[in-house]
């Protein structure tokens, strides 16, 4: 293709502004709601760590944190990650709207990476990792989020790919 018929710009950057917005909504969403309504999922983190809707497997019991203090400081230190996140992706938001129309693309790139990876951490690390599998969150019926934790690990994932996609920086001029 000759030089004159390529486009000038890339859409890249604005789905990197769209999907990064999302994330960054939905984050800012979940950590205001848990500093909301404290009491929903503070129950939730209370009883995956305690392991108390689990099989009960006496070889695995000896993990459950029944301490609620011990709980309750998981669960701000989940709320506090969370809103971290949320404020790092509202920032590469912006970047990647200004980014639009300037050369910010770094700037952009730095704070949807630096969110993005809090967020897959956060669900991947801690809620599948963790709570699935070293609490068995996996085994209880009524206090099982792994579905949820998928979900936002896998459009974490895709928004992170295609936000380290090459793309044609605007042209000069």
């Amino acid at each position: 293709m000759s030089a004159d018929l390529r486009p000038r710009s890339s859409l890249l950057p604005l789905a990197s502004t769209l999907l990064v917005g999302t994330v960054a909504l939905y984050m800012a969403l979940v950590a205001f709601s848990n500093i909301t309504d404290f009491g929903t999922n503070q129950q939730f983190v209370r009883h995956v760590l305690a392991m108390d809707t689990t099989f009960k497997d006496e070889d695995l019991m000896w993990r459950a944190i029944t301490s609620t203090g011990l709980q309750d400081a998981a669960y701000v230190a989940i709320i506090v990650w969370e809103t971290v996140a949320a404020l790092l992706l509202v920032g590469a938001t912006y970047f990647w709207a200004t980014a639009l129309r300037s050369r910010a693309f770094h700037t952009a790139r730095r704070y949807s990476t630096l969110g993005l990876l809090m967020v897959l951490l956060l669900f991947g690390a801690g809620f599948m990792a963790i709570g699935g599998e070293w609490f068995v969150m996996w085994q209880s019926k009524s206090w099982n989020g792994l579905d949820a934790a998928l979900r936002v690990f896998l459009l974490s994932g895709v928004v992170l790919l295609v936000t380290c996609l090459p793309h044609d920086e605007p042209a000069k001029g």
